[in-house]
């Protein structure tokens, strides 16, 4: 069973196996040239490179990893090192930690500082530095370990980054591991990973990636009988005969480690290496495979086996101490145990340190060699050892899961700190495992809704299917949640609804828990949720009617708002604070009051009411007072916050879009700037950021930095398809992009860039910024498909209309469509153009006007043309709108014909469309100015 011969895959630190490896010399050239290209590189050559050895347990991965490890050593590289264990895969990061926690740890306080840069409370906790603080999102904690491996490479470099058996890997560190790889290439780095063919199906998708992106993959194949003939003989003299050779071969398949163990079974019975000998192999290969509980016990005995099991329980690094605690036995015994375990090769490591199993075989069948009680109970024991050992619940909890429920309370509450902790470190799965074994405990009847509302929200932000079905559970458990509780249950369910485009569902569940809610602040809340997700959808039956009503929700939550006492502008209880109450933290003021204030109420309504005049195209100044009186102190209140929990982030994402849709784009691009720097900081990267990205898109394009907007929702896109294609962040970033690069003369990318992603009828539930369906009307009309274009913006007029949105900066369907019909129809085309000059002239703002204006120019006679565009222009000229301005800039020179005035208006377009990045209206002002803009 021991490692007596080097070819036994037995090593995970390196230390044994001195002797030749047999029929690896390929591998081990492919992994010196690696090396030597990582430490010496060619110019011209790729940086870094993922080497992968495969194969079967027991051919000799782990002793390549040793000579790969030797080698990067030799040459000057720091190496990296962790390996994969199959008792730790419930340990979220465990890998992570092994490979960075040495180094990291070991770095000055400068050096830490320059390495995390400000990831280093994000990444802190994931890989043991710092404690667990606040909820993370797992993309972030990706994005913050990519950060700083990139980091220390670039002071460290050469690096070589060495796991094996990553088949075993946590979820979290594989997936981590597995993005990294797509941008290791350009880092002074060496990938080399080991796995067997035995990844737990959530991870194929994720195994068959690594494999695909390796420059040097190797699969490791059995030995040939000559081989073989050489370990005989190594291992039991020359003397051994051809035939027990050959025999010794066919019984273990070539299987290097498989021929060591049976060899170390001949030597220690004593069996001759003759040919009459071979009847008596096949049995005793088959007993050092399976390994069982006699076999181990005739072999070691029952205290050893105890030592052994609670040692196979710890996985691959293993404290003496601590596993002599597990299974019962004083110094001495335990000593003894291990000295034991050592003479026969099942355990390694120096003398007082931590030890290691021969080989994951081994250990395995230590493993599956405990009676299941047996194992049960140690596990028991285990978790609270561990605990006690100081290694925390985020280590002890992966042998609670193993243990058998008992209705036992402390195990609940652990399994939920556990939970806790795991989302602290941006591990939301592991977290869920927890929570489920919580659950099957049970917990007691009156927590047992707490517990599913804990396991819903643990995934929020990765799964929202569990989270819907989960908060459905914890809402109709018959000892339910407490009130504020079961609010806030409810707004998630519905905020997990929106995000899997079931619009009306999360407004219905806010309605009908709202009519079995008592009033109050509670009430209050989940009717201003049910206005907020009614007001997403991209179809309403009762658009107006809802709008009406919420206006008049408004002035009745104002009323409410006075009973409790009159609210400051800073939102400070004005009558108990000047009457100087020193009646506790709150003043002396009564719960719902404190409610009231903590959920943002009135700031809540009164963002819904700016961004339903927004659409509806309104008079701006109306909405503006609105968005004004939702900041008091000019800033986000507290319950609207970004990060904030209460609402989440699309209150404050419609605010700043009607701030921008009402030319006030200073306010627009404060609250934008802040998103971005609030979910970097909170290490919020993916969809959250995504969406900052994607509104500080829309930004810049409507300041006419086509580049800049250009490059902000390419991000938006990228974290939009990491999370999946079809989500309303999805459907955003492509029609924007698509919109930009479309301004930026790139037209028949932009119709690629929609095509490749389905951005076309049907269109989602959630409304699209800018509009969907009057996008794919635009891009029609830009294909040269009038008539298409001309169906598809009829259509989406009319739901707009039925809606009573008639925002012609969001949706301007009616200039567009006229457009499209105006060679057909030129009557019918100039009233629709008409018309949309009226719709914007009602919202009032230069950028609205001068844009329909514009299109309002292309359906007339050239003399109409250029008076109308020359009033564009002025009304542009005020406004932030620079594209706008540059496109009709240049459309008044073209219809001013060849005239100084033309040229001058041509030279000015030409001018901003540069400045703008507007490259084909660039080109398009330029060849007028040298064709002297003549009819």
């Amino acid at each position: 069973m021991g490692a007596t011969v080097a070819e036994g895959e037995s090593a995970a630190g390196g230390g044994r196996g001195d002797g030749p490896l047999h029929e690896r010399e390929a591998e081990i050239r492919s992994a010196r040239q690696a090396v030597a290209a990582l430490a010496r590189p060619v110019a011209g050559t790729a940086l870094g490179e993922l080497l992968v050895f495969t194969g079967a347990a027991g051919l000799g991965k782990t002793a390549v990893l040793t000579e790969v490890r030797r080698e990067a050593r030799r040459a000057g590289c720091e190496v990296l090192f962790a390996r994969g264990g199959e008792r730790q895969r419930h340990e979220p990061f465990r890998v992570v930690r092994q490979l960075l926690q040495p180094v990291l740890a070991a770095l000055s306080d400068r050096e830490r500082a320059q390495v995390f840069g400000p990831w280093e409370d994000i990444v802190g906790p994931a890989v043991g530095l710092l404690p667990p603080g606040g909820q993370l999102d797992p993309q972030g904690v990706r994005d913050g370990l990519d950060f700083v491996l990139t980091r220390l490479v670039q002071r460290r470099s050469p690096v070589a980054v060495i796991v094996d058996d990553l088949h075993w890997a946590d979820p979290e560190s594989l997936g981590w591991l597995a993005s990294f790889a797509v941008g290791a290439r350009e880092l002074p780095a060496l990938l080399v990973l080991a796995c067997r063919d035995e990844f737990p199906d959530d991870a194929l998708t994720l195994q068959r990636g690594l494999l695909a992106r390796a420059d040097r993959r190797h699969e490791l194949r059995p030995l040939q009988p000559a081989s073989v003939a050489r370990l005989v003989r190594a291992a039991l003299g020359a003397q051994a005969e051809d035939a027990f050779c050959r025999h010794v071969w066919a019984v273990t398949a070539g299987n290097p480690y498989e021929t060591t163990a049976l060899l170390r079974e001949v030597a220690d019975q004593r069996l001759d290496p003759v040919e009459e000998s071979t009847v008596l192999l096949r049995e005793l290969a088959a007993g050092t495979r399976g390994m069982t509980l006699r076999h181990w016990l005739e072999k070691i005995g029952p205290t050893a086996m105890r030592f052994a099991w609670a040692a196979s329980m710890l996985g691959t690094d293993i404290r003496p101490e601590l596993a002599a605690v597990i299974c019962a036995q004083g110094p001495e015994t335990a000593a003894e145990s291990v000295r034991e375990l050592r003479r026969h090769g099942v355990l390694i490591g120096a003398p007082g340190g931590r030890l290691e199993f021969v080989h994951p075989l081994i250990a395995t069948s230590v493993y599956q060699s405990m009676p299941p009680a047996t194992r049960t109970g140690m596990h028991g024991v285990a978790a609270v050892e561990t605990e006690n050992a100081g290694l925390g619940l985020l280590t002890a909890s992966r042998h609670l899961l193993e243990t058998l429920p008992e209705g036992d309370g402390d195990i609940v509450r652990k399994l939920r700190q556990a939970a806790r902790e795991h989302l602290a470190i941006g591990a939301p799965e592991a977290a869920q495992h927890c929570l489920r074994r919580a659950i099957s405990e049970p917990p007691a009847d009156r927590d047992r809704a707490e517990v599913l509302y804990e396991l819903g929200c643990s995934a929020l932000l990765t799964d929202p299917a569990t989270t819907v079905n989960q908060l459905r559970l914890a809402l109709a458990d018959p000892y339910g949640l407490g009130p504020e509780l079961r609010i806030d249950a409810v707004f998630r369910l519905a905020q997990a609804l929106a995000h899997s485009n079931r619009l009306g569902d999360a407004a219905a569940v806010c309605a009908e828990a709202a009519e079995r809610t008592v009033p109050g602040p509670g009430r209050l809340r989940l009717e201003v949720a049910h206005f907020m997700f009614a007001a997403f959808q991209s179809e309403d039956e009762d658009g107006p009617g809802r709008s009406r009503r919420l206006a008049e929700f408004d002035r009745m939550l104002e009323t409410v708002g006075m009973a409790f006492s009159d609210v400051g502008a800073d939102g400070r209880d004005a009558a108990a604070h000047a009457a100087g109450s020193g009646a506790g933290a709150d003043g002396g003021r009564p719960p719902e009051r404190n409610l009231f204030e903590h959920n943002g109420l009135a700031h809540a309504v009164a963002v819904l009411r700016c961004w339903d005049l927004t659409l509806r195209g309104v008079d701006h100044e109306r909405a503006i007072a609105l968005a004004e009186s939702a900041l008091p102190g000019g800033r986000l209140p507290h319950s609207l916050g970004w990060t904030n929990t209460v609402w989440g982030f699309e209150l404050p994402g419609i605010l700043g879009i009607s701030y921008l849709y009402a030319d006030r784009v200073d306010r627009a691009e404060e609250l934008f700037t802040e998103a971005v720097r609030a979910y970097e900081v909170a290490g919020w990267s993916g969809g959250h950021l995504g969406f900052a990205y994607l509104l500080t898109g829309m930004l810049r394009f409507r300041c006419g930095a086509l580049a800049e907007a250009e490059d902000y929702l390419r991000r938006a896109l990228r974290l939009a398809e990491r999370m999946g294609r079809g989500g309303p962040l999805h459907w955003d970033a492509v029609g924007a992009l698509a919109e930009t690069l479309a301004a930026r003369g790139r037209v028949a990318e932009a119709l690629e860039l929609a095509r490749e992603h389905s951005f076309g009828p049907p269109y989602p539930t959630v409304m699209v910024l800018p509009d969907a369906p009057t996008l794919y009307g635009r891009l029609l009309l830009a294909r040269g498909d009038a008539a298409g274009a001309a169906e598809t913006l009829t259509a989406a007029g009319a739901a707009l209309d039925a809606r009573g949105w008639r925002n012609t900066v969001w949706a301007p369907w009616l200039g567009h469509l006229a457009r499209a019909i105006a060679p057909e129809q030129p009557d019918r085309a100039r009233e629709l153009a008409e018309e949309a000059v009226r719709r914007a002239r009602a919202t009032g703002t230069d950028s609205a006007v001068g844009s329909t204006l514009r299109l309002c120019a292309a359906v007339h006679d050239r003399p109409r043309a250029a008076e109308l565009l020359g009033q564009a222009v002025r009304h542009l000229e005020r406004s932030p709108a620079r594209y706008e301005h540059a496109l009709a800039l240049v459309d008044l020179g073209e219809a001013l014909g060849a005239t100084a005035a033309a040229r001058r208006a041509l030279a000015r377009g030409l001018e901003l469309a540069a400045r703008c990045g507007a490259d084909g209206l660039a080109a398009r002002a330029g060849d007028l100015l040298h064709a002297g803009a003549t009819d």
